[in-house]
C-alpha cells in the first residue's frame, strides 16, 4: 500500500535507514507496548507532542515529520489525542491499524467498548470517518446521541502503521488551542482543550513540539505561553515556525531572529523553520523529495538567504532527522526514571487491591472474608488490651494515643480514683480546718444543703459538727444517753458518700467513650469500604449499649451495697478508730494539765512522788474534765465516720470494686468477643448478605486495579529486559 507519493530514485527503507537503528526500534516499541497497556495515564512517559493554535500548520508539521498525508477536510475537528506509531518492519505491504486507548478514568463497560474498536485501514483516505466513529464512541458531543457528552474527550485514538516506511518514530498530536469562543466553540470548549493539552505540557517527560504561526505575533501565542509555563527554562520545548510564505514583505529578519534563537522568546532546543505547502501544491501530490526542494528553494531567496538562517534547522527533512535522535538520547535518560515509578505504581496498586479483599459473590465468600476481617480485628484489639503495643501493627498504635486501649483506661482509673479522694466527700472541712493539710476551696458554702445533691460542700469545723448534732438527733432510738443509735453512722456515711454513684457513673461513661474511640480507630484501619464500615460499626454501638446497661446495673448493685449498714473487717478501720481516740484523750489530758499549771500551780507545775502530791494533781485534772454525753456521742460517731470513709478501708474498696467488677468484668473483658470469628459464625445469611455483599463500585474497582496491575505487571517486565 502507498501512503504517499516516494522519489522514484529511492525507497523508505533507504530513505529513512540513517534514523533507523536496533537500539531505536527497540526503545519505541517498549515504549508503545507500555502505553498500550494504559500506563502512559499514570507514569509520564517520554514522547513527541505536536500542539499549537487551530489552523497554525499542524497537520502539515505532521505530514512533513512521518511522510503521511494527513486529510484536510472541512469541518473536520478531532477532539481527542491522536497517537501516531511508525514502525518499520521489512513486511510487505504496509498495514494501518486504528483503535481507542481509553483513559484510566473511564469505567469497565465503556473501556471494554473503546478497547473492542479496532479497524484496519487501506488508505489514509478513510482517515475522517475513522475520526467519526471513535468521536462517537468516546461520546464527543455532535457525534453521539446524548447530549451531555464531552467537548474534548481523554481517550487517544491511535494510528499504528508498521511496513517498509523507513522510519521509527512515535508523535502524539494534539487538538489545537482555540483562542477565542465563537458560536460553534464555547467557552467551555475553550477550557476543556486547553485543560488537555497541560494535562500532556506538563509531563516533565514530553518534548514540546510547539506549532507557530509566523503570520502571527508569535510572542502572544497561546501555545508560547503555554509552553514557557510548564517548561520556564525551554529546556523541552521545540519551536516550529510555520507558514513564513504568508507573512508581509520585510517581516522575513523578524522571523529569523526568533529562527535562530536570538530573540525575546529563547528555548534550549532552538526552532525550526518550516514552509508549508499550498493548496495548489497539495493538490499536486507532492513527494516529500519535492517538498524538500521546495522548502529549500523557498529558502535560498534573497530575502531567506541574507538572513544568514542555520539551514540544518531549515525544513521537515531537516526537523525530522533531529527529532528522532532527540527522541532517542531522551527515552535513554528517562526510562530508568519509568521503571522506577511503574515499580512505585505496583506497589501500591498491589497494596489497595490487598486492602480490598478477595471477591465475595457468595454467602460463603462473604462469611469467610468477615471471619478473616474479625479475627484481625480480635488480634489487635487484643495486643491493645495486653499493652502489647509492638506485637501487631506497630504505626496504627504510634499513629494516635488513643490506639493505645489499655494504657488510656489504666489513665482513666488513676484519675478516677483521685477524684474520688478529692471530691469524694459530701462534706469537707475547709482549708486549715483539719490537721495535717488543707483543701481545695472550691464550692464553698455556709454549711446550708446545696441545690445540687453531688456537689462537694466546703465547710468549717463547726459547721462539720453541727451536722453530725443535727443527724445525731434525728437518729436517736431507745439508747441510753450518751450512746448513739448504730442507724447514726449509717445514715453520716451515706450522705458523705452521696457523690460516690455520679463519679463513679461518670468514670464509667468515659471508659465506654475510650472503648469507643478505639473501635472508631480500629474500624477505619481495618475496614476499607465505607458501607461494611457503618455495618460493623453499628454492630458495635449496640454491644456498647448493652454493655452500659450492665455496667450500670453492676454499679448500682455496689452502690446498694454501699447503701447498707457499714460493714469491714479491714484492720486499718480500727487502728484509725484506737489511733484518733488516742489522740483525743492526749489533747483533753494536755489541754487539763496545762489549766491546772495556770491555775493551781501559778504556772510552775511540780509534782514530787510523794502520794498527797499525786492525789492532789489527779484531783485537779479530773475536775477540769468534764464530758458532755451527748457531744461525746457525736464525737465518737464522727471519728468512726472519718475512719470507716478514710481511702485505706471503705472509699478504697468502692474503688477497686468499680474498676474490678464493673470496668474489667462488663467492658474490657468482654471487649474482644464484640467482633469475633465466634460472632461472625452466629451470623445469619440473611444478616451476612445484608451487611458483608460488596459495592458494585468496590468490585468495579477492584477489576480496573486487577486490569492496572496486569498492565503495569507487563510494562515492568518489557522494561526489565534489555538490548
Amino acid at each position: 500500500m502507498t501512503l504517499s507519493a516516494q522519489s522514484q530514485s529511492e525507497t523508505p527503507d533507504e530513505r529513512f535507514s540513517h534514523l533507523r537503528t536496533a537500539t531505536t526500534s527497540y526503545r519505541l516499541n517498549q515504549i508503545e507496548r507500555i502505553r498500550a497497556n494504559g500506563v502512559g495515564d499514570l507514569v509520564a512517559l517520554p514522547q513527541l507532542v505536536v500542539c499549537g493554535d487551530q489552523s497554525a500548520g499542524k497537520s502539515s508539521v505532521l505530514e512533513g515529520i512521518t511522510g503521511i498525508p494527513f486529510p484536510r477536510q472541512e469541518g473536520l475537528c478531532t477532539r481527542f489525542p491522536t497517537e501516531i506509531i511508525l514502525r518499520h518492519t521489512e513486511s510487505n505491504p504496509t498495514t494501518i491499524v486504528a483503535s481507542i486507548r481509553p483513559h484510566v478514568s473511564r469505567t469497565s463497560d465503556v473501556r471494554n467498548t473503546l478497547v473492542a474498536y479496532q479497524k484496519d485501514i487501506r488508505d489514509m483516505s478513510e482517515l475522517p470517518s475513522i475520526i467519526q466513529d471513535a468521536s462517537r464512541l468516546m461520546n464527543i458531543r455532535g457525534y453521539s446521541d446524548t447530549k451531555d457528552g464531552y467537548a474534548f474527550a481523554p481517550d487517544a485514538l491511535r494510528i499504528e502503521i508498521s511496513g517498509s516506511i523507513g522510519l521509527h518514530l512515535t508523535v502524539v498530536d494534539l487538538p489545537g488551542l482555540i483562542s477565542v469562543a465563537n458560536d460553534e466553540q464555547t467557552e467551555e470548549d475553550v477550557d476543556a482543550v486547553h485543560d488537555m493539552v497541560t494535562a500532556y505540557l506538563q509531563s516533565s517527560r514530553t518534548i514540546i513540539l510547539a506549532v507557530l504561526q509566523a503570520s502571527n505575533d508569535m510572542a502572544n501565542q497561546p501555545i508560547i505561553k503555554l509552553a514557557r509555563k510548564h517548561d520556564p527554562q525551554g529546556q523541552r520545548t521545540v519551536g516550529i515556525i510555520t507558514k513564513p510564505d504568508l507573512i508581509n514583505q520585510g517581516a522575513e529578519s523578524k522571523i529569523a531572529l526568533v529562527a535562530k534563537n536570538q530573540d525575546t522568546i529563547r528555548l534550549k532546543l532552538g526552532f525550526f523553520l518550516v514552509k508549508n505547502p499550498s493548496p495548489s501544491e497539495l493538490d499536486e501530490g507532492l513527494t516529500m523529495d519535492t517538498r524538500s526542494n521546495r522548502e529549500l528553494r523557498f529558502f535560498s531567496t534573497s530575502s531567506w538567504a541574507s538572513q544568514n538562517l542555520d539551514m540544518d534547522r531549515v525544513g521537515a527533512e531537516k526537523l525530522r532527522t533531529f527529532l528522532q535522535q532527540l527522541l532517542d538520547t531522551h527515552i535513554e535518560r528517562e526510562l530508568p526514571k519509568v521503571r522506577d515509578e511503574i515499580r512505585k505504581c505496583l506497589t501500591t496498586t498491589e497494596a489497595e487491591l490487598r486492602s480490598l479483599g478477595d471477591a465475595r459473590p457468595t454467602v460463603g465468600h462473604i462469611r469467610s472474608f468477615l471471619t478473616s476481617l474479625s479475627m484481625r480485628f480480635y488480634e489487635l484489639l487484643q495486643a491493645a488490651l495486653d499493652g502489647n503495643y509492638h506485637s501487631i501493627d506497630s504505626k496504627f498504635f504510634s499513629e494516635n494515643d488513643d490506639s493505645r486501649l489499655r494504657a488510656r483506661i489504666q489513665e482513666t482509673n488513676t484519675n478516677f480514683a483521685a477524684h474520688m479522694r478529692d471530691h469524694g466527700q459530701r462534706r469537707r472541712l475547709r482549708r486549715n480546718s483539719e490537721s495535717g493539710g488543707s483543701v481545695p476551696e472550691s464550692n464553698s458554702s455556709d454549711g446550708s444543703e446545696s441545690t445540687d445533691e453531688t456537689a462537694q460542700l466546703i465547710i468549717s469545723k463547726a459547721e462539720m459538727t453541727q451536722w453530725v448534732k443535727q443527724a445525731y438527733s434525728r437518729t436517736r432510738g431507745r439508747e441510753l444517753p450518751g450512746n448513739y443509735n448504730s442507724a447514726l453512722l449509717a445514715e453520716l456515711f451515706q450522705e458523705q458518700s452521696r457523690p460516690w454513684t455520679h463519679i463513679a457513673e461518670a468514670h464509667i461513661y468515659d471508659v465506654l467513650g475510650i472503648a469507643s474511640q478505639w473501635i472508631r480507630l480500629a474500624n477505619e484501619r481495618l475496614v476499607h469500604e465505607e458501607s461494611l464500615r457503618r455495618e460493623i460499626d453499628a454492630m458495635l454501638r449496640e454491644w456498647l449499649e448493652n454493655t452500659e446497661k450492665l455496667a450500670l446495673d453492676e454499679l448500682n448493685k455496689l452502690i446498694d451495697d454501699e447503701r447498707r449498714s457499714p460493714l469491714t473487717y479491714n484492720h486499718y478501720y480500727t487502728d484509725n478508730i484506737q489511733k484518733a481516740r488516742l489522740d483525743t484523750q492526749k489533747t483533753a489530758v494536755k489541754n487539763a494539765v496545762n489549766l491546772v499549771a495556770a491555775q493551781d500551780w501559778h504556772g510552775k507545775l511540780h509534782i514530787s512522788n510523794v502520794q498527797n502530791d499525786i492525789d492532789r494533781f489527779v484531783s485537779s485534772i479530773g475536775s477540769r474534765i468534764t464530758v458532755d454525753m451527748d457531744e461525746q456521742a457525736c464525737h465518737e460517731a464522727k471519728t468512726e465516720l472519718d475512719s470507716y470513709y478514710k481511702p485505706e478501708v471503705a472509699m478504697k474498696t468502692f474503688v477497686d470494686n468499680v474498676a474490678r467488677q464493673v470496668i474489667e468484668r462488663h467492658i474490657v473483658s468482654p471487649l474482644p468477643k464484640a467482633f469475633c470469628p465466634n460472632s461472625v459464625a452466629q451470623l445469619s445469611d440473611e444478616m451476612l448478605l445484608r451487611i458483608g455483599s460488596e459495592p458494585e463500585k468496590q468490585t468495579l474497582r477492584r477489576d480496573k486495579l486487577t486490569a492496572l496491575a496486569q498492565g503495569l505487571r507487563r510494562s515492568l517486565k518489557d522494561l526489565q529486559v534489555s538490548l
